[in-house]
């Protein structure tokens, strides 16, 4: 990979700082930056009058959707929803689509999701739905599909599972797990946030009825995306005014209207990849969905190499324990490295490699269930070190030594 081209794009890496909480937040790319801006001063309008401004607004914006509903490889923009954050999609979507549930219907969580996408299907216990845990095998910390076939049943309406946990790396089997449970006639709801800056997302390919992600942790803005189904968007019911219509999506979905100048802004990240792809692919002319497939396997390649040389150094240590797989595998796992120490507390560790100008992070980052079941509490949960394509194989090195000085 071509990491000074990558790391051009990026203003905020221009300083001597390394961030490496990447799964908390991204840096943002100079061009969605550029497009914030272009779109305050040029169209800072609302929608949906005659004047021409807003017209010009009006179809910039569609643009940007057909563009991000690309990315995402969706049927449609329809199916392209766009809100404040993933934890509040996730809130209107179990809103939305329990208002024809029946008491006694049942939904499973995991015990390995944040918490955006477990709560607003637990708190759905209020209106008599019944929520089964599927939780991760206490050894391998993996998800396990037998453990799901054994919960599904004839009264199971959905199943709310993470595409990859935000604190184990572990990449999940949604197509597998997609096709257990359609086979079951019931829904899947998947979490991508934590999987999204690292692979490519194929909506299609996955066949999965709901997905949502935010893009302030791939290198956006503070706004988030979900996909839905169109099919399943249309005969739900929104949380928007009483007077729009079914077939008024996504807006029946966006109570206040979505944040235009940061939904033009996407266009920056869809650009990048495009000129990602040019970078390292100049003479091939591919269709969207294998520019990206082409270009996510070059961002997996890299990131593969920089957990390798991290775990290989954690894993020489007997007082740390990873949380998750030791493996490096880019089929396996994404660069999001958690770990607990013997004798020190994960704070402890964290707060002196500060010192270093490295930023690393402690806690549970709201998957306070997977810390809770796996006793992690103790330890003030975990140090997380989120790596992404920008972080460099220097920068790891800097941080081993910095480690080496600490544990």
């Amino acid at each position: 990979m071509d990491i000074e081209f990558v790391r051009k794009q990026f203003p905020a890496l221009d300083k001597d700082f390394i961030f490496m909480d990447n799964a908390g937040g991204s840096q943002i790319l100079g061009k969605v930056i550029q497009r914030i801006n272009g779109y305050l001063i040029h169209h800072n309008v609302q929608l949906g009058a005659s004047y021409k401004v807003s017209k010009e607004a009006g179809e910039k914006l569609a643009w940007a959707t057909k563009q991000i509903a690309k990315f995402i490889n969706a049927n449609r923009t329809e199916e392209v929803i766009i809100g404040p954050s993933s934890s509040m999609l996730f809130r209107i979507l179990s809103l939305s689509i329990s208002r024809k549930w029946q008491e006694g219907d049942e939904v499973i969580v995991t015990n390995t999701d944040h918490e955006a996408n477990i709560s607003p299907w637990t708190d759905l216990k209020e209106k008599g739905i019944k929520i089964k845990i599927w939780k991760a095998n206490p050894e391998t910390m993996e998800l396990e599909l037998s453990e799901l076939k054994k919960l599904l049943s004839k009264k199971t309406k959905l199943v709310a599972v993470t595409h990859c946990s935000n604190i184990l790396g572990t990449i999940n089997p949604i197509k597998e797990i997609t096709q257990m449970v359609h086979q079951n006639g019931s829904l899947v709801c998947v979490d991508g946030v934590a999987y999204a800056p690292h692979r490519q997302i194929d909506v299609q390919d996955l066949d999965i009825d709901f997905y949502t992600f935010s893009w302030y942790k791939t290198y956006g803005p503070h706004l988030a995306l979900m996909y839905g189904k169109y099919d399943l968007l249309l005969e739900m019911d929104g949380i928007n005014h009483y007077f729009f219509k079914k077939d008024d999506i996504p807006y029946k979905f966006q109570p206040g209207n979505f944040n235009f100048e940061l939904t033009y802004s996407l266009l920056g990240i869809t650009e990048y990849f495009h000129e990602f792809y040019k970078q390292h692919f100049p003479e091939d002319k591919d269709s969207a969905v294998l520019m990206l497939k082409k270009s996510y396997e070059v961002i997996a390649t890299h990131e593969q190499k920089l957990t390798k040389r991290l775990l290989d150094f954690l894993n020489e240590h007997q007082k740390v324990k990873i949380i998750g797989t030791p493996e490096a595998d880019a089929l396996k796992r994404v660069p999001t490295i958690s770990f607990i120490h013997e004798d020190l507390k994960s704070n402890e560790i964290v707060e002196q490699i500060d010192d270093y100008r490295i930023g690393i992070r402690f806690g549970d980052f709201y998957a306070k269930k997977l810390v809770e079941d796996f006793d992690l509490t103790k330890n003030n949960g975990v140090v997380r070190i989120s790596l992404v394509h920008y972080n460099t194989e220097e920068e790891v090195k800097r941080l081993i030594w910095a480690l080496g000085k600490v544990i």
